[in-house]
């Protein structure tokens, strides 16, 4: 069954400096298996970002949403996200449930992988830095 589409979508693994770019999550777990802490409320970086320290980037400590910038993303194959694509067939999942996300219903992932593409997502890091051959192939653009 395919998740209805509705716009806009929104990309839950987005960079800090995007168009409306929200914080969803905090980066917790181990080094080995990072996984996201989502947030009650998730806040605009228009706000403003809490001070890290020296030489941390945002990315590393949190998971950001934004609008889908479709075309213009190397993900995007004029249809689909392909890195939801490939997260869902070469990921495990990594929760039974699914996760306490707050952009689920205009969510591009789900819309177009559906649950799968949730019980995978807490494990989507931008920066990890033990990187198994899975998740390098999931992440790698065609």
């Amino acid at each position: 069954m395919e998740a209805k589409k509705c716009t806009p979508q929104w990309c839950p693994s987005a960079q800090p400096e995007m168009r409306e770019s929200i914080v969803l999550g905090v980066v917790g777990g181990t080094v080995a298996h990072p996984q996201v802490g989502w947030l009650e409320r998730p806040w605009a970086v228009s706000d403003g970002l809490p001070a890290l320290p020296e030489g941390v980037r945002p990315t590393e400590v949190f998971r950001f949403a934004a609008h889908c910038e479709e075309s213009s993303c190397t993900h995007f194959d004029g249809s689909n996200c392909q890195l939801a694509t490939r997260i869902v067939q070469i990921l495990p999942a990594v929760t039974g449930t699914l996760p306490p996300c707050q952009i689920r219903m205009h969510c591009r992932w789900f819309q177009q992988e559906g649950r799968p593409a949730c019980l995978r997502c807490p494990q989507v890091v931008t920066h990890n830095y033990t990187v198994s051959d899975d998740v390098a192939r999931a992440a790698m653009p065609a």
